[in-house]
């Protein structure tokens, strides 16, 4: 079986525990969770879902890791195939067309609630992350959880080292080359510029922000035939930048995903791009002030950028044939909790994750969470500074962890000086589209 296969749940099945179709404990209709969350974070999404079991006693979550985030997408429409499915599954954002091609495997969010009476208007929620989720009716397909956007992190002492202003941080791309430049000619710091997730920053949160599409079809948004555009002019302009300051010694790429952040909490970058949610990373292990802040954008481009989009994961509804209307309750009750003001700032502050509601936002700040915690509040407003256009909704590409990597690997091309940037991006907008015709093809009904 093929890593292709794996993805879009194609290609057999994966082994997967009996669950019974309707199980009671100690009276409580019993609900299967399936989550992808190891570690402190994992700790916490046990946290919730024993503050749910104790807050009522009709119904018992039970939370399983079930290791990572592609594991937990593949295992659960593998178990669905065999029908014994969770009822609800924690799936990354990036996993989200895959899952909606799962057609009668999942039962849309709006769709359930609206079925047992519950009532979540879409619009409570963070424009960026409801715009992610939703589809182009604006309805919720599947739960959000746990969001992140990514931001910009400053080393506050190698700004003052460089003369930088530590109060005025830079705010477009043309202050970030310059402070890069800086820092440079006054040996501040060992790297100037580095960057987590080179797609997601680079690529995804830079056409949201400029309202550009990644894709056609609003991102895929209106269909499987969507197109790449990495031949659009902002992802030209942004290329060059990338290589030019790579050459100048103002940007070193440190690897893909999270490989390129780990130069910054060690203290040898002076600035770097990362998701809001490695700032439990940085409080561990950095010695030194630093700040976390919104996104650069190009202001030759735009005056007043867009929203970022969200990292993460939201939870999607499984279906089963003997699934009772008593467990679908159960789950929609659990949504209904997670999306509690209360619960949802708890969330918040404990995990790092953005508040998935506008109320949890502000009341965190009126309790004065962010003055005391600063740059905290930096993804938020990134995520809800604008309502999201079709170009800055999100993505619902098929294969999409394939074409990060896609575009990952012409990128490394072009720092190593094989390619320049035009046959870069050629290169990358051709094979991602070749894993976009072939997930139409295997999903086209």
């Amino acid at each position: 079986m093929n890593r292709r296969d794996i993805l879009l749940g194609t290609g057999g099945l994966l082994a997967a525990p009996f669950i019974a179709p309707s199980v009671r404990a100690q009276g409580r209709t019993e609900i299967q969770f399936w989550y992808g969350l190891g570690g402190a974070l994992g700790e916490r999404v046990a946290e919730q879902v024993t503050r749910f079991n104790e807050s009522q006693s009709r119904f018992r979550v039970n939370a399983n890791f079930r290791g990572s985030y592609v594991e937990v997408m593949t295992g659960a429409i593998a178990a669905w195939r065999a029908g014994t499915p969770p009822h609800i599954a924690q799936v990354f954002e990036v996993g989200t067309a895959t899952m909606m091609a799962a057609g009668p495997a999942i039962r849309p969010t709006h769709e359930l609630l609206g079925e047992v009476g519950i009532t979540l208007d879409p619009k409570r929620y963070l424009a960026g992350v409801r715009g992610y989720y939703s589809d182009t009716q604006g309805r919720l397909v599947s739960m959000p959880h746990n969001s992140s956007s990514a931001v910009m992190w400053i080393n506050l002492e190698a700004f003052e080292k460089a003369g930088l202003s530590t109060t005025d941080l830079p705010k477009t791309w043309a202050q970030i080359r310059a402070a890069a430049q800086r820092i440079k000619a006054t040996n501040a710091a060992e790297i100037p510029i580095s960057t987590a997730w080179p797609t997601w920053v680079m690529f995804e949160q830079m056409s949201s922000m400029h309202d550009v599409g990644l894709a056609s079809k609003a991102n895929g948004f209106e269909g499987l035939d969507a197109e790449m555009n990495l031949a659009a002019p902002i992802f030209t302009k942004h290329t060059n930048m990338l290589l030019e300051m790579q050459r100048e010694g103002l940007f070193v790429y440190g690897g893909r995903d999270a490989d390129g952040f780990a130069s910054f909490p060690a203290g040898r970058a002076a600035m770097s791009f990362n998701s809001s949610a490695g700032r439990a990373q940085v409080q561990r292990e950095a010695k030194f002030r630093w700040a976390s802040v919104m996104l650069p954008y190009h202001d030759d481009v735009l005056q007043s950028p867009r929203n970022g989009v969200i990292g993460g994961a939201s939870l999607w509804t499984l279906t089963a044939r003997n699934r009772t209307a008593e467990e679908y309750r159960g789950v929609a009750e659990f949504y209904r909790f997670i999306s509690d003001v209360e619960q949802d700032k708890w969330w918040h502050h404990v995990t790092g994750y953005v508040p998935l509601t506008l109320a949890a936002y502000e009341a965190s700040r009126a309790e004065g969470f962010y003055t005391q915690n600063p740059g905290t509040d930096a993804a938020i407003i990134q995520l809800s500074r604008a309502e999201p256009t079709p170009n800055s909704q999100g993505f619902r590409l098929g294969g999409f962890v394939e074409i990060r990597n896609i575009i990952q690997e012409e990128l490394e091309r072009g720092f190593q000086g094989q390619q320049n940037t035009e046959t870069l991006l050629a290169n990358a907008n051709r094979r991602a589209n070749v894993v976009l015709r072939n997930f139409e093809r295997a999903n086209r009904r």
